[in-house]
């Protein structure tokens, strides 16, 4: 069975790293941008990740302890029957775990992501190769519109005026639509005039 990609809130969340590593550093780097509230738990720290700031670093043993009130947790560190007992204990708490490169371990996986802004395309292939999900996600970037980040963001900042404007669902999907055409045709956000040139076009068609 697959497993199905939820599109899940982090701000705030509390999440736990358990490891001081390098992987636990690319974990950190991957989910921030996000805005969890990271904890990371481990014996011995990479500067990198003492240098991040906002982290809550513990330099000490992982207890079973560090999981409670935790929304999520990754388990990073070198010993894999250690990390196999993190998800055990993540599981009987119902505490969704990530643990690497132990696809079994896992109740959730990290995917290669690509990120632009408001955009993010997760992309798995259930553990079976990484490789193909890192050459998928370049192939993804290079099609993305350089300014793509600012399309997603202006066509967010008119979704209020024009759900006022135009009421019908339908409407407004037709008229989202020839805003997105004529952003990638232009290769970003409209001035006022072509918006009011695709506005009149579309009350026309009312």
């Amino acid at each position: 069975m697959g497993y199905f990609p939820f599109f899940v809130e982090l701000a705030g969340q509390p999440g736990l790293i358990v490891g001081g590593g390098t992987v636990a550093l690319r974990k950190v780097e991957k989910l921030l941008p996000y805005g969890p509230r990271l904890t990371v738990v481990s014996p011995a720290l990479l500067p990198e990740l003492e240098a991040i700031p906002g982290l809550t670093l513990l330099r000490r043993a992982f207890s079973p302890q560090d999981l409670e009130e935790v929304f999520f947790v990754v388990a990073a560190t070198d010993d894999q029957n250690l990390n196999r007992e993190i998800s055990a204990l993540c599981r009987e708490r119902r505490i969704p775990v990530n643990v690497v490169d132990d696809r079994e371990a896992c109740s959730f996986l990290f995917p290669a992501l690509v990120r632009h802004g408001d955009l993010s395309v997760g992309i798995s292939t259930g553990g079976a190769s990484p490789t193909a999900a890192i050459w998928l996600k370049e192939q993804v970037e290079r099609l993305l519109p350089e300014r793509f980040d600012e399309i997603l963001e202006w066509l967010e900042g008119q979704r209020s005026g024009l759900k006022e404007a135009f009421p019908l669902e339908r409407q407004r999907s037709r008229l989202f639509t020839q805003l997105f055409a004529a952003c990638l045709d232009q290769g970003g956000p409209l001035t006022d005039e072509q918006i009011r040139n695709i506005l009149q076009g579309e009350e026309s068609f009312q």
